[in-house]
């Protein structure tokens, strides 16, 4: 479901982004390659959904 994708990019914006945001270590530390491709799956999905949306209107 999209919402849910959606919901676990949310959780890992702030963390992924600044890099004082986790208190042990810097972002790059804190993600697997594994992780990180899902999440980039996830925001492809969330982009083609979107765009399919706006193309209906």
């Amino acid at each position: 479901m999209v919402k849910d994708k959606a919901l676990e990019i949310d959780k890992a914006y702030i963390p992924s982004r600044y890099p004082d945001a986790h208190l042990s270590g810097a972002p790059w530390n804190k993600y697997t390659r594994q992780e990180a491709g899902r999440l980039v799956d996830y925001a492809r999905e969330i982009f083609q959904f979107c765009s399919d949306l706006l193309s209906r209107i």
